[in-house]
């Protein structure tokens, strides 16, 4: 039957209008982004600087892309175990993590000279990998394993322990000690060290249980996971320091393949952009967690350039030397390294 009347007509053309507006409707929700990471949730503006950065990236993405991208955080490992991170954005089963490279070591031993014990002994240092051969090679690799950096973070790390400082290699002989990364428990061992390897993020129980004397870890996560409340030492990376760990915003490479070109590059400018923020809080956290650790009564001492010289002949002799010779091109990624001063 042919409808002629006027409401007939008028709901006709409703129905038309539907059928052309839901599928725009459905082409213009937002694509939900979900990030991980390890380290508390920020209460305030002096909490933990990398969530705060994870949380600025996120802001600013869904501003510039006009709410196409949206974003769930969640940190303290509330998404998946700490360690599962690399391997998970590799199979595109996470979207975006800020997590330690070096933790990726298992699964891209070429990774672990991002935590190789006094290979940089400073932010400009570090940083000014992004552009050079070495931080090319890293792209690289990452790009093959369905990894893309979106923001070079770099940090300093220093030494809580309970049983006496550690500065000089001497001081570390028979403590049993949390190194990071393969390459920082072998210069520990070579050392005298006992080597115990874990998380940052369960270094607090390890060390109130007496499995660790001592940890090494960055200046934010020695105050962010308490360790203050019962070490009776620590040594700071204000002058010298012999970790300096990556520690970048990583994106899957095929969800990043995946967006449109004008949404890759808001994603990839405004990850750029916070690398200034990231040096910044970091060299806060520095002389924070000495101040931190004073007020708790522990003892705080520095690192010298004698002592740096110390450590860095121990890890010649162990981190660089396994390096060289057991990974593939170890030796040429070494030696890019060290060209960066």
């Amino acid at each position: 039957m042919i409808c002629k009347t006027k409401r007939c007509f008028t709901l006709g053309l409703a129905a038309a209008a539907l059928a052309f507006a839901v599928p725009g409707a459905q082409a213009q929700a937002p694509r939900v982004i979900k990030i991980s990471h390890q380290f508390p949730a920020a209460s305030s503006e002096d909490g933990d600087f990398r969530d705060r950065l994870v949380r600025r990236f996120a802001a600013e993405v869904e501003k510039q892309s006009k709410g196409s991208l949206k974003f769930e955080i969640y940190p303290g490992s509330s998404l998946m175990k700490t360690n599962s991170q690399i391997g998970a954005l590799r199979k595109g089963a996470l979207d975006m993590s800020l997590v330690p490279l070096a933790y990726g070591g298992g699964e891209i031993p070429e990774v672990n000279i991002t935590l190789m014990p006094t290979l940089v002994n400073s932010y400009e240092q570090g940083l000014r990998w992004k552009t050079a051969p070495i931080g090319k090679e890293l792209e690289r690799i990452l790009a093959e394993k369905n990894i893309k950096i979106l923001t070079w973070v770099w940090q300093a790390g220093g030494i809580a322990s309970t049983k006496r400082a550690v500065a000089v290699p001497e001081d570390a002989k028979g403590l049993k000690f949390r190194g990071g990364s393969k390459e920082m428990d072998q210069m520990l061992k070579g050392a005298g060290a006992a080597v115990t390897g874990m998380p940052s993020s369960e270094i607090y129980s390890a060390m109130q249980s007496g499995v660790l004397d001592a940890a090494l870890t960055s200046s934010t996560s020695l105050i962010s996971f308490r360790l203050q409340e019962f070490s009776k030492f620590v040594t700071t990376a204000r002058d010298k320091s012999f970790w300096f760990m990556f520690e970048p915003l990583l994106i899957s490479k095929s969800l990043y393949d995946s967006l449109t070109p004008e949404q890759q590059k808001i994603v990839a400018d405004v990850g750029a952009s916070l690398e200034k923020f990231g040096v910044e809080e970091s060299k806060k956290d520095d002389q924070r967690m000495a101040d931190v650790y004073a007020k708790a009564g522990a003892k705080v001492v520095d690192m010298d350039e004698k002592a740096f010289l110390a450590w860095r002949a121990v890890a010649e002799q162990t981190a660089f030397k396994d390096f060289a010779e057991n990974i593939r091109n170890g030796r040429a990624l070494l030696d890019m390294a060290l060209a960066v001063k």
